[in-house]
């Protein structure tokens, strides 16, 4: 596994600086191997609900997880506020970094993942393929 590491700066959005990283990077399989820091706007959309929920104040990142890939990203994130209450959800656009935000991205360089149509719920989910020697040598 290949690994970068980068620091976003106040006021940037978290999934729009990934996947603008991702684009520039052309990941095409890749995931959060940690992320640290806070935000001062956090906006997620929770379980099974529809529409998202937006939250102001200040919350340090607990856990920031999940896929990276050109052919679409699927992230989670975890906050906790100054109680230590904590909540999470699916990372959308809309997570604005308060002081930091600390990541560390794993590629891996031997597949590709992609959002493919499932049946069972008709979300498009991810489908894992292999990258072979020969389409490896030609992409470089």
């Amino acid at each position: 596994m290949r690994t970068y590491a980068l620091r976003l700066k106040p006021g940037q959005d978290v999934r729009q600086q990934l996947t603008a990283f991702t684009t520039e990077h052309q990941i095409r399989a890749g995931a959060m191997v940690t992320c640290v820091g806070s935000l001062t706007q956090v906006t997620l959309r929770l379980a099974n609900q529809e529409n998202p929920t937006v939250y102001h104040g200040h919350f340090e990142i607990v856990s920031l997880v999940g896929t990276l890939s050109t052919n679409g990203s699927h992230l989670h994130l975890a906050v906790s506020d100054s109680t230590g209450r904590t909540i999470g959800g699916h990372l959308l656009d809309g997570n604005l970094v308060y002081t930091t935000a600390e990541l560390v991205i794993g590629v891996l360089d031997n597949l590709d993942f992609r959002r493919e149509p499932d049946p069972t719920f008709n979300y498009r989910e991810l489908t894992i393929y292999p990258i072979t020697p020969a389409a490896k040598r030609r992409k470089q």
